[in-house]
């Protein structure tokens, strides 16, 4: 991390241990890092001064003058960044992923430090830097690998041991908010993992990992990040996730099913397509002009991607999701996004209560809608992703942001029976799953890119962000305990910051419990932690209800 990291924390120190550097370069010579350290950019700054030349580059690498082969080894060591990932590099959308890990035990260092070498840091993302080459890649930037030097990337920050003491929960949120303004080096390869080696009312210490979002796509990082654990009950085995739904669509029947199984595929299709032409008609409106209602959900002012933001977590049951799943017959996405609706219409109309009666009237039933990132790849397996951590094995696995968006409505409500809100979550769950919404706007987000550049690109999602009120993401997690680096995990708690929203709601499952996690702008949700007990007695509600149906 860059001395200006904590500048703006005066209790805030940085503790440097015993320098380990590991080469994965794989270029002549020593590969030993020349480098002072660099002060990474400002939180907002430009991608074009944010992103190291090609000189700047070499002199990183510890390189001097260059032969050919030196380049054709380095275009074996490079490759291009994806049109997501520069998207996330530009001003409005310099996205960085932040991952809580509760432990179960006090960290040790040493042991972090050594599974660290084993495994993420041989990940080509994790061990590459971002270069732009104006000469020889008219601009566009791509991946060079460099040489990882752990010192750079795991941080001891230096707390207030009176705060950390006598509010060790507020202590750790506080120093997490201070994260989301925090500028990281950009010299570097974009991660850090931070040590908070106390205990809170969750876990006896926690581990802290920011990644530019350009590293990958959110369900690709967590997987990854998986395949850095080893199950609880056998340390040698990585570990077990829940079966992932079918993606693929039904082939044709057969002549032999008859007419009407036939026209019934030929009408699905049909509806896919219809479907999917609505979607993208109200995707393109709602770049350009199409949007939402002004509410207490939605950014109060522009720049909200560049202030400050809090990060608030709760444990919510599993258990109780999936017995609402079971009632209703529809999924626990389905549930999650009828407790959203549900958590929002409390949170809403508690804040309106001192609005007139008309206005209350005439908004006691709309809707809010959420920018929902969908990765349209299907994500490697996790033996897949350890082996892309092993130099000694070739895995095959494709990586990179390879995304379209979704836009999901919220029904903002006041309904007497609290299974509507889950009626309504899997009517709109159900009507995207009918649309190819997510398949265009990743092929049409790219032709942009070649027709127009990523200016251009850039602008139309911006356009769909700053017209919509919110993001929502859910993420599934390991389904029986798991050990990073031999410390049991307690709870993963990943979020998101620097998009122009200024509310994300995240939801990650781990073992037999759901991590609701919100993302807000600090000074827009004074009250983050009572919107969090609205979602948390929203599910209780839903659950009650639903035990007697």
């Amino acid at each position: 991390m860059d001395p200006g990291a904590t500048a703006g924390n005066p209790a805030t120190t940085l503790r440097k241990r015993p320098a380990v550097s590991i080469d994965t370069s794989r270029r002549g010579g020593d590969g030993a890092s020349s480098r002072e350290p660099a002060r990474g950019p400002e939180r907002g700054e430009r991608e074009e001064g944010s992103m190291a030349s090609a000189p700047a580059a070499e002199e990183h690498q510890g390189s001097g003058g260059r032969g050919k082969g030196e380049e054709e080894e380095e275009e074996a060591v490079s490759e291009p960044m994806s049109p997501a990932g520069r998207l996330f590099r530009e001003t409005h959308f310099n996205c960085y992923i932040v991952a809580v890990i509760g432990l179960g035990a006090p960290v040790d260092v040493a042991a972090a430090r050594a599974g660290l070498e084993a495994t993420l840091v041989r990940h080509p993302r994790f061990s590459s830097i971002q270069v732009k080459d104006d000469a020889k890649r008219h601009g566009k930037p791509r991946w060079v690998r460099t040489t990882v030097d752990l010192d750079d990337h795991i941080i001891f920050p230096n707390l207030d041991a009176a705060a950390t003491s006598a509010d060790p929960d507020q202590a750790m949120e506080d120093y997490l908010s201070s994260l989301s303004t925090a500028p990281m080096d950009h010299l570097r390869p974009l991660w850090e993992l931070h040590i908070l080696d106390f205990p809170t009312s969750e876990a006896a210490s926690a581990v802290v990992l920011r990644m530019h979002h350009s590293l990958g796509d959110g369900i690709s990082l967590l997987s990854l990040f998986i395949a850095c654990t080893r199950s609880a009950a056998d340390p040698e085995r990585l570990p077990e996730l829940p079966p992932a739904a079918p993606r693929r669509r039904a082939g044709p029947p057969p002549l032999s099913a008859g007419l009407a199984a036939i026209t019934m595929w030929v009408w699905s299709y049909a509806v896919l397509a219809w479907h999917t032409l609505v979607d993208v008609v109200c995707f393109v409106a709602t770049a350009w002009f199409l949007r939402d209602p002004r509410t207490p959900f939605m950014a109060g002012s522009e720049g909200v991607e560049f202030r400050r933001k809090r990060f608030v977590h709760r444990t919510l049951s599993l258990d109780d999701v999936k017995f609402v799943k079971n009632a209703m017959k529809c999924t626990v996405n389905d549930v999650l996004i009828g407790v959203t609706n549900a958590g929002l219409s409390r949170y809403y109309f508690r804040k309106t209560s001192d609005a007139n009666n008309d206005r209350k009237k005439s908004q006691k039933n709309f809707c809010v809608r959420s920018a929902l990132l969908v990765n349209i790849r299907k994500t490697p397996g996790l033996h897949a992703l350890a082996e892309m951590m092993d130099s000694s094995k070739n895995s095959g696995a494709k990586w990179g942001n390879l995304i379209g968006y979704i836009i999901l409505p919220f029904h903002i409500a006041m309904h007497d029976d609290p299974l509507e809100y889950i009626r309504q979550g899997k009517k709109a769950a159900e009507r995207k799953k009918t649309s190819l919404e997510a398949v265009f706007t990743y092929w049409s987000g790219n032709l942009i890119v070649k027709l127009f550049g990523m200016k251009a690109a850039a602008a139309l999602c911006y356009g769909m962000f700053t017209n919509t009120t919110m993001s929502f993401s859910s993420m599934v997690g390991p389904a029986e305990k798991v050990e990073f680096y031999d410390h049991p995990i307690v709870y993963i708690a990943p979020s998101v910051y620097g998009h122009p929203h200024a509310l994300t709601v995240h939801y990650q499952s781990y073992v037999n419990s759901v991590k609701l996690v919100l993302a807000v702008d600090d000074a827009q949700f004074p009250d983050s932690h009572q919107l969090l007990d609205d979602f948390a007695e929203s599910l209780r509600l839903i659950r009650q209800a639903a035990s007697t149906t």
